[in-house]
């Protein structure tokens, strides 16, 4: 049989073996028949090999380990294999019937005879393609290809090779192919994962993210280089003044931003936990890295409550806020973030310009959720005190209603004072009209409640205001309170200079030029006429009522206060503020530590503060010491005699 296989010469050579074979296998199965008598009795209790086993022994040694078969046999299998990988096609019942033959006749006949040269051969295979892959292909063209690679070697397992040998072949590629040019790949001109990401290649780097799975350091390559792009990217969103102008764009282009990294994560990265993580602190990261990002989420909610959800639907309000509330999350200093919500959501509620209470309410259960009852128990104060003004007008016009027959009607909204954003009390002089009313209301209250005192934020205010112009044209002018006073000065005066206006009104300096600005350089709703004609108040201005002032409305807004960025002075009192709200609460966590663990030394406790705190905001090392040596002054805490850093918790 060896010499008539060994005849066969090219192709037939293999069909040769596996009808030899087959005939073997046949002889073999009628002599095992015969002595199968044998077999059952006489073998075992004298050890022999059984008949079969014998058949396929003697196979191997005289036919395939044969000098002139073994070598002759592994280069015609190799080379089926190579001319099937240059996309040709071969016999593959044929060569799974040889395979099969190697497998019978033992693991150790498989693997030594075949496996490892054809692990060795395709190793080398790869190695010299993968070269001529990636001169010759970008990233995406390359993981295609490598792709295409390792499913063809799983395919061809699967149709003539031992299941065994998939793992082995599939790491050969992996190595070959993916982690010895994993670091290339990554970081290739123009079309490597930097360039993806920014391309939004979601087929590219999930098919990236599914072959760099499989190598080791693969997936960590991807994150970190990820990381690092959203951190660059974000610090230059952040950073740009050009976005920072609009506090709203600003938001947007971070929600934009979320959004583009969370659909790569969930289409590409299959909602990877640690990719997840990666991108909440590279967020966490830049976000705070603009002091003004508190700020401007809270103006982006304000924009948002108060115009930008007219007619949506009320899932995707609850999107909007829950997107709010994922920036939320990121802020360190979240006491900054609730300053300027306050007084955000102070200017909506007093000026009736929330578009749903609904939505107000919602983000407060969230907000309360996220940080607690104290968090959100003044902005609830401040829903309450709505309420309850409702019902205080309903009873002042029920007692007063007749006497104040068809004069000017007042609506007065009375806030708790701890639950609202201070203010400066500095109130202009209103209207005789107002002040008679404003008079007996406050008499109606005080007479109502005891132990109360009432103090008039008239640059909160705002007025309906009936106008006749010189065309005998009527409108009806919504203004702000402060509006009201300039403009009703008019009744009794055709020209005044703007020191005769802010003398008569004592409105301060800054909010009058502003008011002025609105009601005189704003197209379309200029209803004083100055001179000279600027975009400008100047003190030396003078100002008439602007008789040829015509609108297609017949009720005109002018001038609705809408929240904008603070000034800096602006800024750095509500930073003042801050810093001042937290030295109580500083020294609170300090007392709450001290009192549980009695003693303990000075770099323990900032730790302790700082962790116990972060949910509000991040407290400053210095500042804690500073709250520590006032506890000291107090007698709460005291020093250590020997250890000076050691402080003890005095009952």
């Amino acid at each position: 049989m060896s010499k008539c296989i060994d005849a066969a010469h090219g192709g037939s050579f293999l069909e040769e073996l596996n009808a030899k074979w087959s005939d073997h296998n046949k002889a073999l199965q009628m002599i095992r028949d015969i002595l199968m008598y044998m077999d059952r009795t006489f073998i075992p209790s004298t050890h022999k090999t059984p008949v079969h086993e014998l058949g396929l022994n003697l196979w191997r040694d005289n036919v395939v380990h044969s000098d002139k078969i073994q070598s002759r046999l592994l280069t015609t299998l190799l080379q089926l294999i190579l001319t099937e990988r240059c996309g040709e096609v071969i016999n593959r019942g044929l060569m799974r019937n040889v395979i099969k033959m190697l497998m019978d006749l033992g693991p150790s006949v498989y693997q030594e005879d075949f496996e490892k040269p054809f692990l060795d051969v395709s190793a080398n295979f790869y190695r010299a393609e993968s070269q001529q892959f990636i001169e010759c292909s970008d990233c995406g063209e390359y993981l295609k290809k490598a792709e295409r690679r390792l499913n063809e070697e799983i395919e061809r397992v699967s149709h003539y090779l031992d299941a065994k040998s998939e793992a082995k072949i599939t790491n050969v590629v992996e190595k070959e192919m993916i982690a010895n040019h994993m670091v290339r790949l990554v970081f290739m001109e123009g079309s490597g994962l930097v360039k993806m990401l920014y391309d939004d290649k979601c087929e590219d780097l999930g098919r990236m993210y599914n072959l760099f799975h499989q190598v080791s350091n693969g997936l960590s390559t991807i994150r970190d280089v990820m990381t690092s792009f959203i951190r660059e990217s974000g610090k230059q969103l952040v950073t740009d003044p050009e976005k920072s102008k609009n506090p709203v764009e600003f938001v947007e282009s971070l929600l934009e931003k979320r959004d583009k990294f969370d659909k790569i994560i969930s289409s590409a990265f299959g909602n990877d936990k640690t990719f997840q993580n990666a991108l909440n602190s590279s967020f966490e990261y830049f976000i705070n890295l603009n002091p003004r990002s508190p700020e401007y989420i809270s103006l982006f909610v304000d924009d948002k409550l108060r115009k930008g959800l007219k007619g949506v639907k009320e899932e995707d309000i609850e999107s909007i806020l829950d997107k709010v509330m994922m920036l939320f999350r990121y802020l360190q200093e979240k006491d900054v973030f609730e300053k300027y919500y306050k007084q955000h959501l102070a200017k909506r509620l007093l000026s009736g310009k929330t578009v749903s209470d609904d939505a107000e309410r919602s983000l407060i259960v969230k907000l309360k959720t996220e940080c607690g009852y104290q968090f959100t128990s003044k902005l609830e104060g401040m829903f309450t005190d709505m309420k309850t003004s409702q019902d205080t007008m309903q009873g002042f016009y029920s007692t007063y209603g007749a006497e104040l027959g068809n004069g000017p009607t007042l609506v007065v909204q009375v806030l708790t004072t701890g639950s609202w954003p201070t203010q400066s009390s500095i109130t202009c002089n209103l209207p005789s009209e107002m002040l008679t009313l404003c008079e007996k209301f406050r008499s109606y209250y005080l007479g109502t409640h005891t132990g109360r005192r009432l103090s008039w934020q008239t640059n909160m205010g705002t007025a309906d205001l009936r106008a006749t112009f010189g065309n005998g044209q009527k409108y009806e002018l919504n203004v702000s309170t402060y509006q009201m006073c300039v403009l009703m000065l008019f009744n009794n005066s055709d020209f005044l200079s703007y020191r005769e206006i802010e003398q008569a009104t004592e409105i301060p300096s800054s909010d009058l030029k502003r008011c002025l600005q609105s009601l005189a350089c704003v197209k379309g709703k200029n209803v004083l006429r100055k001179e000279p004609m600027s975009k400008d108040i100047g003190e030396d201005d003078a100002f008439s009522v602007n008789d040829k002032f015509t609108s297609k409305l017949r009720k005109v807004k002018i001038g609705t206060v809408v929240a904008q960025k603070e000034s800096e002075p602006e800024k750095q009192e509500t930073r003042q503020r801050v810093e001042e709200d937290r030295k109580p609460q500083i020294e609170a966590a300090i007392v709450r530590i001290m009192k549980s663990r009695r003693v303990l030394d000075h770099n323990n406790i900032i730790a302790e503060v700082t962790k116990q705190l972060q949910s509000r905001f991040l407290a400053n090392p210095g500042e804690i010491k500073k709250r520590i040596e006032s506890l000291i002054e107090r007698d709460f805490l005291e020093r250590d005699n020997v250890d000076r850093r050691l402080y003890r918790y005095l009952a």
